[in-house]
């Protein structure tokens, strides 16, 4: 072998070694978002790793037949592409040991709604609530013309007109089941509509003095025959009532201001926040106050859960051997246990949000400064790790689920923003204004990612159908909008 053949080789295998030892490595640990620590304990991993490899390594370690999609955390911040930018923000290098929290994501992937593919006319006054049934293929909305309506959302035309309110219908609500909507009016009526057929089915219930705020419907893994639904009022209380019989079961009286927003635990807890500047747990078997949550300086006007959407959705996205009441109840139950413990986040007018962890303690994990105005719509995302706020101050706030840390600001509108809605992989985030936009966000560059001009006017209730597939909106120039990709 000539000379320079050998020199080749002699530096090709120094180039390799230099190669070798420049890469540091890390000593790691994959643990689930849950704290369960990955099957084959500590890993010595090159700290360029993307997230490719960790996701080759999460499925092979967890022996996943299907991979599965995983996003990574250390430190609460998400690894976007390698370990060692989240190293050097968020470590010294010198760690003994790096925790790195995996989490699934959703297998499927929403994809951003683009552009109107329908305008739905009919009301003849404001559309003041718009919302998707559970399974996501019914549309209703409530007006200030008094009525609720159905809408097919395939031919996007209307479909009933229900008629029995006196008064503005302020608030809708689903049953889990999908089977029945509930509606509220500025008279303290609640009635109950059959999507199919568009008939008032039971008797009006009647007891609240003055208008209704808010609905709830028990969660599906407690009672499958959605019985029960609970109501908050202007007149200071709460109501549980038996739909079956129209009639109250309880009441729930402690605050001594209005009641603006009312929650349905799936543990039996019920949570309810006030102009009077408290949320009060109540336990929903019997109506026992557990305890008052105080912090906030002004009226506490939303509520929101990081078991929200498994509760919406419960016992929907079925295999089709899971078509008996039984499976379809161990299935929402699952689900909802999945999430673990329930948080709930709670926005003021007092510019403030507040973490709670209702079922234990009084104390809130963390106060969230930061909005220059009062806060309208907070809403956890579908996965639990994310809360967003959406305030008269123009902006919609990122904060951390875990922590209430603070991440980023959504600046696009010029006016107020009223309702905010999250997709089903909670990737994507729509909010709706005064200024008669909507507007849509990436999660993942914390960006906007499309304008959606269209309204003639302020858009106050915006929701992303649960399967993912549409939003839609609805405001001051009495049009539903839908929006698909």
């Amino acid at each position: 072998m000539s000379k320079r053949k050998l020199e080749e080789e002699n530096d090709s295998k120094q180039n390799i070694e230099n190669s070798s030892k420049s890469v540091k490595r890390i000593l790691s640990r994959l643990k689930s978002d849950k704290g369960d620590i990955l099957p084959g304990g500590l890993l010595d991993l090159p700290i360029n790793i993307t997230v490719d490899k960790l996701q080759e390594i999460c499925n092979a370690l967890l022996q996943n037949e299907e991979p599965i999609p995983f996003a990574f955390y250390v430190n609460n911040t998400e690894i976007t592409n390698s370990l060692e930018k989240n190293i050097k923000e968020n470590f010294s290098i010198s760690e003994d040991v790096v925790e790195i929290i995996y989490q699934p994501q959703a297998i499927f992937k929403v994809r951003a709604v683009t552009r109107c593919t329908g305008s739905l006319e009919g009301h003849k006054e404001a559309v003041i609530s718009v919302a998707f049934s559970p399974a996501g293929t019914c549309l209703a909305s409530g007006s200030g013309d008094t009525t609720v309506r159905f809408w097919d959302i395939y031919t996007q035309t209307p479909q009933y007109t229900c008629e029995g309110h006196k008064h503005w219908v302020l608030c809708i609500s689903w049953s889990p089941c999908g089977t029945k909507l509930a509606s509220a009016c500025k008279n303290g009526t609640i009635l109950l509509w059959n999507p199919k057929t568009g008939k008032q089915t039971g008797k009006a219930m009647l007891g609240h003095k003055m208008w209704v705020t808010s609905l709830c419907w028990e969660p599906y893994h407690k009672n499958p025959e959605c019985q029960y639904l609970v109501s908050a009022s202007k007149d200071n209380d709460l109501r549980i009532w038996d739909t079956l019989r129209s009639q109250t079961v309880r009441t729930l009286s402690g605050h001594t201001r209005s009641v603006t927003c009312v929650k349905w635990g799936g543990r039996g807890l019920i949570y309810s926040a006030s102009q009077d500047r408290t949320i009060k747990v109540w336990r929903a078997d019997d109506g026992i106050l557990c305890r008052t949550l105080e912090g906030h300086a002004h009226w506490v006007n939303t509520l929101a859960l990081n078991v929200d959407y498994v509760l919406r959705t419960g016992p929907f996205n079925l295999g089709k051997d899971q078509e008996t009441i039984e499976n379809r109840v161990e299935y929402a139950k699952k689900r909802y246990e999945s999430v673990g413990e329930e948080i709930l986040v709670s926005g003021s007018d007092d510019f403030t949000l507040f973490l709670w962890r209702p079922e234990k303690e009084k104390k809130f994990i963390a106060r969230m400064t930061g909005h220059q105005q009062l806060i309208n719509d907070v809403k956890f995302s579908p996965d639990g790790r994310v809360i967003a706020s959406a305030s008269f101050d123009k902006s919609i706030k990122l904060w951390e689920s875990s922590t209430g840390k603070y991440v980023t600001s959504l600046r696009g509108h010029v006016q107020a923003v009223y309702s905010i809605s999250w997709s089903a992989d909670s990737r994507l985030l729509v909010s709706s204004s005064a200024d008669s936009t909507l507007k849509l966000w990436s999660l993942k560059t914390k960006k906007l990612c499309q304008d959606l001009p269209g309204h003639a006017d302020e858009i106050y209730a915006v929701d992303w159908s649960p399967d993912g597939l549409r939003v839609a909106s609805g405001g001051k120039d009495k049009i539903l909008r839908l929006w698909q990709n």
